[in-house]
Parts: C-alpha cells; structure tokens; sequence
C-alpha cells in the first residue's frame, strides 16, 4: 500500500517535502497537487517509474510526458525558447498551462515526440509542487491523473487513496484539486496555436 502524506497546501512541512523527495529519488510513483489537476509523477529518466505510470494510465509508448518545472531558467535547459516564447512564457507563468517546445539535447529521446522533436513543459503555481521541484532540484516528469474511462482528472485525496493507494509509491495530500487539466499551448509556430482548453485562460497569448 502506498503511505499518505498530509502536507499543509500554504505552509508545507519541509520534512515531509524531504520525505517525498527522498522517495522521488528512490524510483517512487507519486500523485501530488498542482495548480490545475492532480498529477501523476516521478524523476525525470526513471524508465522503470514511467512505464508504471504508463500503465496506470494505461496509454501507449508514444503518450507524451509533461516536464514540470521550478521557473523559467530551467525550462530553457530542457526546451529551445526565443525571445518571443520567452515572453509569453513569463506573462503566463507559473500558472496552470502546459507549452510545447521544441527540446534541447537535455532531454533523453524516448521523452520527445517522436516525429516532431518536441517536449511539454509548464510551471505550477502551488505551494506544494513548488517546494517539491526546489527541493528536488531537476522537473518531475508528469502527466495528468486521469484513469481509464474517467473523463474528468481525479480531485478528491480520499478517492485517489481508495482507487490509487495500491498502485503507487506515494500522494501527498494537498486537499481538494481542480477538476480541469492544464491548457496546452503549442509554441513551435509562427504563433501560438491551443491545443486543449483547461483551466489556464488562453485568449490573452492567442
């Protein structure tokens, strides 16, 4: 059974956020709050933990990872940003939108779309992911918590314990979620182009 962990959502125990951490390291599966859905993570290059989440999820190889990150300057370590991505990314973030870019070297290959070379980043605007991507130091390769079947991300801590606690390493209980995903914006064009409409509001970048 996996062990839950309760961490305040304004004020988060710096122990527990070393505990998970330390379990993140340790090749764990975890769900953890975000400012738009629940999301299922581990560390970034953790094969093992990502075929799990894989098959949790149950999608396929070519189901592309988000890669969740501290602030802007670590985006551009894994994905290419000009100048006028790099705007609009610091008016959006952090905030709930997930953009593709296209990656850096940095990134391993099997995480990039196969064909076009691109990888999803994004940077929450939670007090708990926050504290868990500085204390990490790298992003935590994501996706969202949405079960086979489901047409809404699970929301409910108690509800991800009773249909998850099996199955994973870890969730941190960081109290109600959102019921929407993050908006998804391609940036790889002459101009920004939606992909899915979430909870982040999109008519200002479009």
């Amino acid at each position: 059974m996996s062990r839950l962990l309760q961490i305040h959502p304004a004020n988060p125990q710096p122990w527990l956020i070393n505990q998970a951490v330390a379990r993140l390291r340790e090749g764990a599966v975890l769900i953890y709050p975000t400012d738009s859905s629940y999301a299922l993570g581990c560390q970034l290059g953790d094969k093992a933990a990502a075929d799990r989440i894989r098959q949790i999820r149950q999608t396929d190889r070519q189901h592309n990872f988000t890669l969740v990150c501290r602030d802007l300057s670590e985006i551009a370590t894994y994905a290419k940003v000009d100048n006028q991505c790099y705007r609009l990314l610091k008016a959006a973030t952090p905030g709930p939108f997930t953009f593709i870019l296209h990656a850096t070297h940095e990134v391993p290959r099997r995480l990039q779309h196969p064909r076009r070379k691109t990888i999803g980043v994004r940077v929450p605007d939670h007090v708990i992911a926050r504290a868990l991507l500085a204390e990490l130091g790298e992003p935590i390769m994501s996706c969202t918590l949405v079960l086979p079947g489901d047409e809404w991300p699970l929301s409910d801590p108690e509800e991800i314990e009773e249909r998850l606690g099996n199955m994973v390493d870890l969730i941190i209980d960081g109290g109600p979620g959102q019921h929407e995903p993050t908006t998804v914006l391609d940036l790889t064009g002459a101009a920004p182009n939606l992909l899915r409409q979430g909870v982040g509001d999109a008519d200002p970048f479009l």
